[in-house]
Formats: structure tokens, C-alpha cells, sequence
């Protein structure tokens, strides 16, 4: 027998690398959380992995997870083995080829880590929201619940379906198990290849389409014959079960686990048994070993054959003496009389005949875990407790407090089910501070140099990079069956310093734990500024407490904000795990490992921080903390009920205390805008400190930045007179309605990320901003404050689109995001926002953009403070994004239509109306496409038609929200304009509506993690293009452009804001379809210089020719001038190579791929040369 191996990795590693064995052919597409699977298909495949036939699989990208089934489905007709990875809406988009190929008896196989369904809102967790909707497209459904039974009953996925011609979809919970980091057994590949029939094989070769034995095939069939060849496919599902029985058997005597369709565990005289699939079955069991110490008869069924569904295999495993069953479902369908494994339960025991109707078992059924809501052992208490009842609740819920329906079962304590001696432990972190990386590294490192087990999980909000993380990490001497977040650690570190304060990091630390402080002050400092809740909760449960300021050890070694891989080292060095030494010696090869792409200078900044984290400072516990006394202070904000009572504890990560009931009033998904104001998040290390002597006053950094946490504040004499002391100003010069007045540049230190972009773009001789400390700055809160409540905003003194400096007089209507620090796509949207977020309407494609733009509870778009309007802000999917946009632009006009109509005939026939209100009818249908025009005529309407008793102006008084001109916008990026979106997006500007188009272009899916798109150029490396993009940038401008209708520019507001300003006004003045592509720096780009310097990035972009600045403005065409306006300047060709190799997604090719680079680079190049040439022609008139 061949040697056992071992490896730590995650669930979508675990079925990435089965797949890889059976695979020919993987047509991919990314989508959270299954992106990764395909990511290791695509390196694997670049390096030169070989499958089970002796050959890399070839990998194909597509545009579409809809596409990327229709790849499948013509792969397996052409006879090889096909693949796919996918979750949620994309698994949706699959469902028409998953009825053909399942039809055409194909043996197709889809990974899917499963995920909830956008419906009230999006959710990238966990549940069966999506793989439910399948359930009837004919594939086999296998699940499995751990990253072991993946290695372990994936494979059968792909030999069943080979032996059956049934194809199959192999199911695992999203996140949950999909991110899962476990030490597993491998299986052997040349073992899994011995098991495949052979004579299936080459019966599937044989039969495939080919010219050489031609046949027809998806032909129309009508009623005389499409039901018989329905029924005629009965058969292969018949025997499929007892083949996927016997498959399970070889595996079970080659891995020595026991598996079946169906496995059951627990008492043989078990009286009441729960049945469910996936992740939660691992809970289950720990339960169950509890209950039955206990003296309880109980037992669970484990379904890992789901389609086709054996009744046959579940009554073998079930105990005759079962009284009481309950079934649990990890979905909702809504109207249903139960989930879909409870009605297939309820209808195995139904039509039994086996069984005496009056000794049939009762069988209620539950719902839990809905998008990865945690399924804790207490919580599965609590159904066992429910089945002894004299009447169990039917179709309950768990770990919800349900106080509206009162469906859900009572929340019990937590109780301790792990196996003696497991060692438990939480890290926070900020996300892209290297936490999670660092570790997934630690877990690796204790799996593959210890006999432990091991598992670590991995907890996130919404925001992008800088958002909550928090590690979940467990090991011991035997197996971990514990799929749920750790409640009770033995060891706890704090990366960031607020989180102190903000969250209760504390919270079920053990009695004797230990307590890991990334702090920024010494021992005796730190202790005076603890919380007194925290000190005595270190004094009472006698907990040991370290501190290590790895925040200026990174800066001092030049790491930045990287503090991972020094709190990594301290970890090891005060858990003592394992010996310290070896886990100095393995950090470092996992530096290598991780950073080897990125240079030597890299590498050797991080071996100093392994070293340096051994620094920590053991801080000693005054006894007398224990007596300290807690006082709650009494909250005398005046804050809306909303922020107090729903966003606050859901910002503090007690989101999962709040009742059904706290979101009565919200039932459709609907959030209150203007929510991150309430944030102050206080993530920022440095932040900008304002130096007034050096400002000149013009506005670029409050332009630039990211988050709106830089603004000029206009005082005039009374606001000044009335400002706190400290808060100086600066006498204004220009504009010359503000002369006279006090100008103020203000920063929201608690809002700031510390990106640095706002002072590295100060164009002042000598910088009027310079990065301090947050500490330092803290005094600038009340400055903020009285800034935004007491002082008005003065953009209605100035034109506010005459220019850029005036356009930031006004209110941004986008604030205070989860971008990314130095995020390059925000600042395009806070301007339009300040120039027409009274009017605006937005559609945005689910992307970075949607996740920062509105992830609950935090909602950046807000209201005007002097008008009360602002932006009203929708997401549908990542694929309709254009059309969702225009059916708002089309209702909106059938609206405003209506109001015309009703004007008209007011105009001619009504004797009630006076003719001044007859005379602002008419002005208003000369003027409604004018925003400003629309605004003044309705506001003049408005009262008289109230006052007026007709039916025509109780009809226009209905209808007044659509009287003002609305600014229809559609935002997304470049995955959604390029990829999935196109065909949407394309008939939409080819319809000629007036809608304008902001395509944040990064030239990846950012929002996925960086996996390339049709905007990725040649050249740069990304996931999906591990060896390097072999195919040059669609130039989505150009396509638009041949329309000749719509309204095109393509800009960079580093390298020109002037340029920017002017296209978002010329796109909204365009009566018709408008396309404003915008260049924008990402972190998925590794920037060398660092996120701080994007807009430099942009501008550095266009000098070297590696973007270009255009507009094409039909309107011009229309006059007879030349309609294209080129506005870069003739780039510096010698500065284009610095400028790729000033990126790690291009440098980086160099490292692995460098012959690759070579050939690439060059046509990098070319293909801008080319571009700029063609529009050097079209500008020129050619």
C-alpha cells in the first residue's frame, strides 16, 4: 500500500487539487468563494502539474459563468473531461447547460462551494441557497462537510460520473469548509486512476462528436416524442446510487473512513436521529457523543448522495428504533411547505410500506446557518432538546432570536464538546495587514512539522482591504470536529490597537489565557490607557498579558503596515506551540514561499521582522483590577434609533445578538443612507496633519481622496468667531464670491485610512500636508465635527462645475467607504457625487464598488444637508448591472412622460389652472431635460399646483418627485463592462438613452481577488493568467465609440483632473448614452511605491503611454467638427518600461516566467503604441 501523505490546505484547495487529477479541460470563471479552485487549476496548470493522463490540463477563461458552462458542455461533446468551479448566482447562470448536459448524459463535473443567494441583499457567506436551485437539472449531487471528506468522495464525483454518464455536482458549504484550513490525508492519484472503468472511458472517447463518425445532436424534439426520451434517461439514474455505494466502499477501504450514500452515527438503539449535509454534520456528531455520555438514545444521518435521492440507502443506515426525526436545511425557500432535504425525508417515510403507518416516526424539520450564520454545538443542543418535547416545533430555526414569527428555539449556553487538551486561538486583524496570510502560514507550520491537528478559519466583514479580520485557529492531539468560530480561546492577539475599544476582543478568554497587545505605548502607558472593563477582565480571570509594538517595528524596518509576520513570531514565542527555533526556521521558509515573487529586498524585511518579533514585553496585572468597578456610561447622543440600535452592535461584531424584530421596517433589504458617517473607525495609522502657512487653497487633496476625509471648510465671520480654539484658518483670496471668508483644510482623523495620497499630491513648494501620528491628531475630532455640524457648505456662492477647486466647496454624497486605503476607483465617484448626487440615480455592478458602496450596515452615499436629497443607490447583480440601470432610466422617463401628458392637456382644457401655472407648465417641458432648469421650474410649480383644486395638478402633485431632471448614472468595473456585462452594457448605450457609464477600470476583478479580465493587458500577471496575459486589452472605448451616438472618454485623474471634470460634465450634458472609462490604481496591482502614491500611479500611466486620455463628444460631430478630442499629451515611450516594472503584476513575471516576460513586455508596449497611433489618426481626422 502506498504511503499515506499529509498536507494542510483548505477546502477549495482540497477540491481543486482532486479535480486537477480527472480534469482534461477546466473552462473557469471567477465568483467568491470558489475563485481559488480555479486559481490552483490555473498555476498548477502553468507549471506544468500533470493529471492522472499525464498531461496539464488546459485551463480556459470565460466571460461569464453562463459562458463558462456553455464551455463545459461543448468540451464534453468534443470527449474531454470537463470541470467547472463556481457558487451562487453563478452556479444560477449554469442551470440551461446544466439541464443540456445532464440531458446529453455528458460526465461533466462542477465543484461548488456553496453559497446564499442574493435576494433582500447580497451575501458572499455559506449556505444552500444556490446548489437547491439545481437540485432538479438532473446532475447527481453529492456533499460533503470537511476538507477530508473532499479529498476522501470528490474523486467519486468524477468516477461515477465517467461510469454512469451522469454528471455531477459536488457540493461543500461556502467559506465554512471552502476556507477551512485542516491537516488532511491526500489521496494517491495513481491509486484514483486505477479506479476509473476504463471501458466507460472509452465508450464516452468513442461517442463523442466528431467528423469522422458524424451525428446530430440537441435537435428540436415536439410533443409526439420529447416526453418518451425524458423517461427514457430513468435508468441511469436508477443504478447510479448503488455505483456511488460501491465507489464509496473502495474509498473507504483505502482511507480506512467509513463512507456511504447515506453514514450514520450514534446510538444503534438511537430513538431520535437529525439528519442534515455539509459542515454542520461534524457539530452534529460532537453533540451526539455528549448526549450519549449522557445517557441519551441519539444518532445522526449524514446525506452524501443527494440526488438522485435513495430511500434505499437511508432506511439501511437508519435505527429501527428511531421514534423521532428532525431534518435540517442550510436554505429557505420562501411560500414552501419545508426545505428540500426535509421534504424528501418527510416523502421517503411517506410512501414506505415497510413501516406501519401508526409506527412511522414524526419528523419536523429546521432551518439553520443561513450565509455562514454560525452553528454552534448549544445551538444543536437545542434541536435535540426540541425532538423530546411533547410537540417539537415544526420548521424552526436555530441560533436566531426569531421574535416576529417566533419560529426559532431558545438559545441555550455554550457547552464544551472539543477533545481535552485542544488549543485555541484568536487574532485580530485588519484586512491586507497580513493577519489571515500570516496565519494560514502558522497553521501550515504546526500541521506539516507536529503530529497535531490542525484547523484554522477565517473571519471577515464587507469592507475592502483596512476592514475587521478576525483568525480562528485550533489545534491537538486528535481530530477537530468543531466547523464553527472559536468561543472560548486560550490565546488572543490584538494587531490593531483601537479594536480595543471598539470590540469585547475579550470576550470568553479562558481562565489563565493569554493575551497578545499590539501596543503603541510602553508597559506602564499601555496600562493606563486599557479599558476598565478589559483590566478587570485580565485581573479577575488571571489572564498574561504580552504588548510588542510591531507597528514601529514595521515602519522602522520598512515594512509599513505590515505588521503580520512580527505578531506571527510573537505568537510563536509565547504560546510555545512548538519550540521557537523551529518556528523562526519554518517562518522563513514561508517568506520565501510567499514573497519570493517580490524581490530580495522583501524577503530579507521580513526575516527582520521574524527576528524582532521575539520582543514582546510581559505586562504584570494589579491584583486590585479585579475590584474594579464598571460603570456604563449613560448615552446622551443624539443619534437616530437606526445607528443606536442596529448599526452600532453591528459594527461592534454583535450583529449576531440582534433580534428578528430590529429590522422591522427594513423587511425588503432597504438600509438609511449616510450610515459610515457614524463609523469613526480610527484605522489610520498616520493621517494628514494641515500646515495653513504652506497651503495655496487649491482643493486637490480633498479632489483626491479616497474617502472624503479631507474637505476645505469655508467660515464666514460668525462661524469663525464661534469656531474652537486651535482651529485656524487662512483669509480666502480666491473665488471672489468667497473673498473675505476663512478657509480651513479639515481632516476626519477616525475617517482617514492614512493612504498619504492627499499630501503627496500637495502641489505647495513646501508640502502644506504632512502624515503624523493619528494620536497626535486626535484633537482635530471636535475640529471635524463643528466643521460639519455648525459651518455650511458654500458651494452655493460659486458655480461648482466652473472648475475642480470650486467643486470641492461642495458635499460629497459618497463618504467614508470601505475602499481600500489609496483606493484609485472612489475618487472618480465622490466628485460626480458633488456635482449631481442631488439628482443622481445609481445602478452599480456587484464588484469593489457595490462592497464598498453598500455592505450593511454601513452606507457611504448620503443626503445633502441643506437640500435633504442625495443619491439613491441600488444593487442587482454583477451581470444585469446596465440593464437594471437603464429599466430605472426608462421608468423614469415613462414617469416624467406621464407628468408632460397631464401638463399638455392642463394647458389646453383645464379652466382651473391659472396661467402662470399654465406658463411653468410649459417652460417645464421646453426645459425638462435641464437639470437646473427642471429644479427652479418645479419648485415654482409645486405650490401653486397644491393649491390648485383640478385633477391635472393633483395628478402632477403625485408625481413631483420625477418633475426635477434625474442623473441616471451606472457604475462598475471593469469585470462587469468587459466580461460579463458586455452584451448587456452594449445594448444599452446602443439604445440611446440618456444614461452615463462610470467603468472603474483596474484591468482585473478586483473584487474576486485580481483575477484577469478583457481589460487585463498583455503582459500582466494576475489569477487566471498565472504565466502572464497572452492577449492584448479590449479597447471597450473604441467599441462604443463606432456607435456614434455615444458620448466616450477615457481618463486618469492623476494625470489630469481638469480632463476628468470636464468628461463627467460633458457625460451629463449629453442628451443620450454616455461611457466614461476611468483608470484606477489597485492594491491587486502591488504599486511598489505603495497605495499612498495611486494618483502619481495614474499620472505616471499616461506620461509613459501606457493609458491615454480621450473624449468623443457626438455633439461635435453633429456641428461638422471633428467629434474626437485626444487630450493626452505625445508620451515618453522610455519611461514605459519603468512604469510596468513599478508593479508587481508585471515585475513578477520576470521572476517566474522570465522568457514569457520578454515576449510579453514587448508586445505591452507595442499594443500602446498601437492604440496611441490609431487615436493620434482619429484626432487628427484621419
Amino acid at each position: 500500500m502506498a504511503e499515506k501523505k499529509f498536507m494542510t490546505c483548505d477546502g477549495n484547495y482540497a477540491a481543486a487539487h482532486v479535480a486537477y487529477m480527472f480534469s482534461e479541460v477546466a473552462a473557469i470563471y471567477p465568483i467568491t468563494p470558489s475563485s481559488t479552485m480555479a486559481e490552483y487549476i490555473d498555476e498548477w496548470s502553468a507549471g506544468g502539474r500533470k493529471n492522472i493522463f499525464g498531461e496539464p490540463v488546459k485551463v480556459v477563461e470565460m466571460q461569464s459563468e453562463a459562458g463558462a458552462a456553455g464551455a463545459v458542455h461543448g468540451s464534453l461533446q468534443a470527449g474531454a473531461l470537463t470541470s467547472t468551479f463556481t457558487a451562487s448566482q453563478g452556479l444560477l447562470l449554469m442551470i440551461p447547460n446544466m439541464y443540456k448536459i445532464s440531458g446529453e448524459l455528458l460526465p461533466g463535473v462542477f465543484h461548488v462551494s456553496a453559497r446564499a443567494l442574493a435576494a433582500q441583499a447580497l451575501s458572499i457567506f455559506g449556505d444552500h441557497s444556490d446548489v437547491m436551485s439545481t437540485r432538479q437539472t438532473g446532475f447527481a449531487m453529492l456533499a460533503t462537510g470537511s476538507v477530508q471528506e473532499i479529498m476522501d468522495l470528490a474523486p467519486i464525483a468524477h468516477l461515477t460520473a465517467i461510469k454512469t454518464r451522469v454528471p455531477f455536482l459536488h457540493f461543500f458549504d461556502g467559506f465554512r469548509t471552502s476556507h477551512e484550513v485542516q491537516k488532511v490525508e491526500e489521496p494517491n492519484q495513481e491509486i484514483m486512476a486505477s479506479l476509473i472503468d476504463k471501458k466507460a472511458l472509452k465508450a464516452y472517447r468513442d461517442n463523442a462528436l466528431n467528423p469522422e463518425h458524424p451525428v446530430t445532436r440537441g435537435t428540436a424534439q415536439n410533443p409526439d416524442i420529447y416526453f418518451q426520451t425524458r423517461e427514457l434517461q430513468n435508468k441511469y439514474y436508477d443504478v447510479l446510487p448503488d455505483i456511488v455505494a460501491d465507489y464509496m466502499k473502495q474509498i473507504s477501504k483505502i482511507t480506512g473512513r467509513n463512507y456511504a450514500p447515506f453514514t450514520y452515527y450514534g446510538a444503534k438503539d438511537a430513538t431520535q436521529v437529525v439528519i442534515a449535509m455539509g459542515s454542520v454534520t461534524e457539530t452534529i456528531q460532537t453533540v451526539v457523543d455528549r448526549l450519549i455520555k449522557e445517557g441519551k438514545k441519539v444518532g445522526m444521518v449524514n446525506v452524501h448522495l443527494y440526488r438522485p435521492f435513495s430511500v434505499k440507502y437511508l432506511g439501511e443506515v437508519l435505527p429501527e428504533t428511531v421514534e423521532r426525526i428532525c431534518v435540517l436545511d442550510r436554505t429557505k425557500e420562501q411560500g414552501a411547505n419545508g426545505d428540500p432535504l426535509y421534504l424528501d425525508v418527510v416523502e421517503a417515510f411517506a410512501n414506505c410500506k415497510d413501516i406501519p403507518a401508526n409506527n412511522k416516526p414524526l419528523i419536523v424539520g429546521g432551518r439553520y446557518g443561513l450565509s455562514s450564520k454560525d452553528t454552534t454545538p448549544a445551538h444543536i443542543l437545542s434541536v435535540f432538546q426540541n425532538l423530546e418535547t411533547k410537540e417539537p416545533k415544526n420548521q424552526f430555526t436555530i441560533s436566531i432570536v426569531d421574535d416576529v414569527t417566533h419560529r426559532s428555539l431558545p438559545l441555550l449556553p455554550d457547552i464544551m464538546v472539543l477533545p481535552e487538551g485542544t488549543f485555541e486561538a484568536k487574532f485580530y486583524g485588519l484586512g491586507a495587514d497580513g493577519t489571515v496570510g500570516a496565519n494560514k502560514n502558522s497553521i501550515k507550520i504546526i500541521g506539516d512539522n507536529t503530529q497535531k491537528y490542525s484547523q484554522a478559519y477565517f473571519e471577515y466583514d464587507s469592507k475592502k482591504s483596512g476592514g475587521f479580520t478576525c483568525s480562528h485557529l485550533r489545534f491537538g492531539n486528535h481530530p477537530i470536529k468543531a466547523p464553527y468560530l472559536v468561543g472560548t480561546p486560550d490565546f488572543v492577539a490584538v494587531h490593531v490597537p483601537s479594536y480595543l475599544t471598539k470590540y469585547d476582543c475579550l470576550r470568553g478568554l479562558k481562565k489563565g489565557g493569554t493575551f497578545l497587545y499590539n501596543s503603541p505605548c510602553c508597559a506602564e502607558e499601555t496600562k493606563k490607557q486599557l479599558p476598565d472593563y478589559v483590566k478587570k477582565q485580565l485581573a479577575v480571570n488571571n489572564i498574561k498579558m504580552y504588548i510588542i509594538d510591531a507597528t514601529a517595528i514595521a515602519e522602522e524596518i520598512g515594512l509599513g503596515g505590515r505588521t503580520n509576520t512580527i505578531l506571527q513570531s510573537a505568537f510563536f514565542k509565547i504560546s510555545e506551540v512548538i519550540p521557537y527555533n523551529l518556528a523562526v526556521e519554518q517562518m522563513k521558509k514561508f517568506i520565501v514561499k510567499s514573497y519570493g515573487r517580490k524581490g530580495e529586498n522583501i524577503i530579507k524585511m521580513n526575516y527582520a521582522a521574524v527576528d524582532r518579533g521575539g520582543d514582546v514585553v510581559k505586562v504584570d496585572i494589579p491584583a486590585e483590577w479585579a475590584n474594579i468597578e464598571v460603570k456604563k456610561e449613560k448615552d446622551t447622543r443624539n443619534i437616530p434609533d437606526f445607528i443606536k440600535n442596529v448599526m452600532e452592535p453591528m459594527t461592534a461584531q454583535k450583529g449576531n445578538d440582534l433580534p428578528v424584530s430590529a429590522f422591522l421596517g427594513w423587511e425588503d433589504g432597504t438600509f438609511p443612507a449616510g450610515t459610515t458617517a457614524y463609523e469613526k473607525r480610527g484605522i489610520a495609522v498616520n493621517v494628514p496633519e494641515w500646515i495653513p502657512e504652506n497651503c495655496i487653497q487649491c482643493n486637490q487633496c480633498s479632489m483626491v481622496c479616497p474617502h472624503a476625509a479631507i474637505r476645505p471648510v469655508v467660515m464666514n465671520a460668525e462661524e469663525k468667531k464661534n469656531a474652537p480654539a486651535g482651529m485656524k484658518t487662512l483669509e480666502m483670496k480666491t473665488p471672489k464670491e468667497m473673498m473675505g471668508m476663512h478657509f480651513r483644510m479639515q481632516v476626519s482623523v477616525l475617517d482617514c485610512t492614512g493612504c498619504g495620497n492627499c499630501a503627496d499630491v500637495c502641489p505647495s513648494k513646501v508640502k502644506a500636508l504632512e502624515m503624523k501620528h493619528l494620536a497626535t491628531q486626535m484633537s482635530e475630532t471636535n475640529h471635524w465635527e463643528y466643521a460639519q455640524e455648525k459651518v455650511s457648505y458654500k458651494d452655493y456662492l460659486v458655480d461648482k462645475t466652473a472648475n475642480v477647486k470650486n467643486s470641492q466647496f461642495a458635499q460629497p454624497l459618497f463618504e467614508f467607504s470601505g475602499a481600500c486605503a489609496g483606493c484609485g476607483e472612489t475618487p472618480y465617484i465622490k466628485c460626480i457625487t458633488q456635482l449631481f448626487g442631488e439628482q443622481m440615480m445609481v445602478s452599480n455592478a456587484t464588484g469593489c464598488s457595490s462592497i464598498y458602496g453598500g455592505s450593511a450596515p454601513a452606507t457611504p452615499y448620503c443626503k445633502n444637508k441643506r437640500s435633504g436629497n442625495g443619491p439613491a443607490w441600488a444593487n442587482s447583480l454583477f451581470e444585469d448591472n446596465a440593464e437594471y440601470g437603464f429599466g430605472m432610466a426608462v421608468a423614469t422617463r415613462q414617469m416624467r412622460d406621464r407628468i408632460e401628458r397631464i401638463m399638455n392637456e392642463a394647458i389646453t382644457t383645464c379652466n382651473c389652472c391659472s396661467d402662470e401655472l399654465k406658463d411653468l407648465f410649459k417652460q417645464w417641458i421646453e426645459n425638462r431635460e435641464n437639470t437646473l432648469e427642471s429644479k427652479k421650474i418645479s419648485d415654482k410649480i409645486i405650490p401653486l399646483a397644491e393649491k390648485c383644486d383640478c385633477s391635472y395638478c393633483k395628478d402632477i402633485v403625485d408625481l413631483k418627485h420625477y418633475l426635477v431632471k434625474k442623473s441616471q448614472w451606472i457604475f462598475g468595473g471593469d469585470g462587469w463592462a468587459y466580461d460579463i456585462g458586455f452584451g448587456g452594457l452594449d445594448h444599452v448605450l446602443a439604445s440611446g438613452e440618456n444614461v452615463n457609464v462610470l467603468v472603474l477600470d483596474t484591468e482585473v476583478y478586483s473584487n474576486t481577488g485580481g483575477q484577469s479580465s478583457k481589460s487585463t493587458p498583455a503582459g500582466a500577471v494576475a489569477k487566471f493568467a498565472t504565466s502572464g496575459k497572452k492577449i492584448r486589452k479590449k479597447d471597450l472605448g473604441m467599441i462604443a465609440k463606432s456607435y456614434g451616438y455615444v458620448y466616450v472618454a477615457q481618463v486618469a485623474m492623476g494625470a489630469s483632473q481638469a480632463q476628468y471634470f470636464k468628461a463627467i460634465k460633458e457625460a451629463e450634458a449629453y442628451n443620450g448614452p454616455s461611457l466614461i472609462i476611468a483608470y484606477s490604481p489597485c492594491i491587486n496591482h502591488g504599486i511598489k511605491a505603495g497605495m499612498g502614491r495611486t494618483q502619481e500611479q495614474e499620472k505616471l500611466a499616461v506620461e509613459s503611454g501606457y493609458w491615454h486620455l480621450w473624449r468623443f463628444n457626438p455633439e461635435l460631430e453633429e456641428k461638422g467638427e471633428n467629434g474626437f478630442i485626444l487630450d493626452s499629451k505625445e508620451p515618453d515611450w522610455n519611461k514605459f518600461e519603468d512604469f510596468i516594472m513599478s508593479e508587481v503584476r508585471y515585475n513578477s513575471l520576470v521572476k517566474t516566467f522570465p522568457e514569457e516576460a520578454k515576449i510579453l513586455f514587448k508586445a505591452t508596449k507595442e499594443n500602446a503604441q498601437w492604440r496611441y497611433n490609431g487615436y493620434k489618426k482619429l484626432a487628427e481626422g484621419k
